[in-house]
């Protein structure tokens, strides 16, 4: 069966990554959507662990992992290491003697409990009293009952995550309820949309960026501006002669560098850096995502003989807006990128905007948008994945820098 995983970040109260929720459906039949959760559960288990390799696609952080009824009594979670994974019961999963001694167990072994989109129930204390979080999903929970919540909670040693915190506005507010942890989307969307200028220096990154990712660019002039930032050079050396490439001999020009690398790496970690400096007081998840999207659209171009050039850019640029608290459309006037990245970015319409709602679409786990998409670009889905797990590896090194 073939799998797919998407991973949502999940954040502490500085805006940092705490951990990922991996969200799975299996296969591209008309049934994608309405995969049972076991099924489900049970292959994202072995592609994750023993196909793909959990460390790759969390970076070395904990995964919130759902669990069924009857995946829980029979003890699946405990073949699973309890330092990288944390156990998601589900809200339909009843508080049976059998469940509660189940993950009583669980807990006694080290393993972290969350309770997911959580309701109070009297029937649900004994699992409240050893869970280490609880979730409280914003979008269908009224504030008026998310309050008394807190308050009956109080009493117990977990702590609280917020789900589905959609703007900074709810993050502000669930942080100042007294949450911990804040999953969803708020991260990419930008804080503040009222007459903020760009400064100069900005848009001379952004244009950067445009530069060395035209079509065909001269590496005389890459080699130049690369020189004439102390810190691009300085990162470019120490990545290149990192144990990553295992050289005999060390590079020691930038012309040397951009030979090594190669004209699609070259971009990727240019962009990278000089993306890093836009976004530098955002959380670091705006970064990876934003490169992840760039890399994706980038090989799906290559793939589908486009113009891979002006995918990358699509996806590189399509959180811009996030980055610099600005809208999207007084941004990319200000930027020379070519017509048809301009009207997906702003209007969300033309011939590259479905790429950039199928890879929007799989990062959020929306499955039949992306069931969708994928039909009509006549995509392979099992190419998307492939090429989203690469990304996601080569993110998270550069990242490290």
């Amino acid at each position: 069966m073939n799998s797919f995983v998407a991973r949502q970040p999940i954040f502490d109260t500085k805006k940092r990554i705490f951990a990922y929720e991996l969200l799975f459906r299996a296969g591209t039949s008309n049934a994608f959507p309405d995969i049972d959760g076991e099924t489900a559960t049970s292959s994202l288990l072995s592609s994750s662990f023993f196909t793909t390799g959990i460390d790759h696609i969390s970076n070395g952080k904990k995964v919130f992992i759902n669990f069924t009824e009857n995946l829980l009594v029979r003890g699946i979670p405990s073949m699973f290491p309890e330092n990288k994974i944390v156990v998601e019961v589900l809200e339909d999963v009843p508080p049976t003697d059998a469940v509660i001694a189940t993950c009583q167990d669980l807990q006694q072994k080290g393993y972290a409990l969350a309770l997911d989109d959580f309701v109070y129930q009297n029937n649900l204390v004994p699992l409240i009293e050893i869970a280490k979080f609880i979730k409280v999903d914003f979008r269908v929970t009224p504030i008026e009952e998310i309050v008394t919540l807190i308050s009956t909670l109080k009493k117990y040693p977990c702590s609280l995550l917020a789900e589905k915190i959609e703007t900074y506005e709810e993050f502000q507010q669930a942080k100042d309820m007294g949450f911990s942890y804040f999953q969803g989307y708020f991260f990419a969307r930008p804080e503040i949309l009222t007459n903020k200028e760009i400064s100069s220096s900005q848009l001379s990154i952004m244009k950067i960026i445009c530069e060395i990712n035209k079509t065909e660019f001269d590496v005389n002039n890459l080699e130049t501006l690369i020189n004439q930032d102390v810190s691009i050079t300085y990162k470019l050396f120490k990545y290149l002669n990192s144990s990553y490439f295992s050289r005999v001999q060390p590079i020691s020009s930038v012309k040397q560098a951009i030979a090594f690398l190669g004209e699609n790496a070259i971009r990727l970690f240019i962009s990278l850096i000089i993306a890093s400096k836009l976004a530098k007081q955002k959380p670091t998840e705006l970064i990876r995502v934003s490169l992840i999207r760039a890399n994706v659209l980038f090989r799906l171009g290559e793939e589908l003989n486009m113009h891979s050039n002006e995918l990358f850019m699509l996806g590189l640029f399509s959180l811009i807006d996030a980055m610099l608290d600005s809208s999207m459309e007084k941004l990319v006037a200000q930027l020379p990128l070519a017509l048809d990245i301009r009207e997906a970015l702003v209007k969300r319409t033309g011939k590259l905007f479905p790429f950039l709602n199928l890879i929007e679409s799989y990062e959020k786990a929306k499955w039949e948008c992306f069931q969708e998409e994928i039909a009509k670009e006549n995509i392979e889905a099992e190419k998307l994945v492939e090429f989203y797990v690469e990304s996601i590896k080569i993110s998270d090194h550069l990242q490290t820098l």
